[in-house]
């Protein structure tokens, strides 16, 4: 089962944590498998909104779910890259929802096969 989480408008430093406990909450009370994140409708991710979606897929990992970003928009990209969260982000990405479910797929079916850890 995959959550899929959207977040349609930028949020305060409070709100993104709240939103990281309440993800972490629903993975573990559905048994989710899968996250994505979808970020299609920000324009800006800070430092802390960039180091809160990394957290969150270590923690989701650990949870048993994989997790993928999706919507990452080019300025935003440009900005993970130039603020140096993207050196670090042990995060999948994928451009868009249809893209970022077929890259769920493709993570769990390895990892049930052995492949991906």
């Amino acid at each position: 089962d995959f959550l899929v989480v959207t977040i349609q408008s930028e949020l305060s430093d409070d709100e993104i944590s709240k939103l990281q406990e309440d993800i972490l909450l629903r993975i573990k009370d559905v048994g989710a498998t899968g996250l994505i994140i979808d970020i299609t409708a920000l324009d800006i991710v800070d430092s802390f909104m960039g180091r809160t979606l990394s957290n969150v897929a270590a923690t989701a990992e650990l949870l048993g779910a994989k997790t993928v970003v999706v919507g990452i928009r080019p300025a935003v990209a440009v900005t993970l890259v130039e603020l140096g969260i993207r050196v670090k982000w042990n995060v999948n990405t994928a451009l868009n929802l249809a893209r970022g479910r077929q890259l769920l797929k493709q993570l769990i079916g390895a990892e049930q096969r052995g492949g991906v850890s």
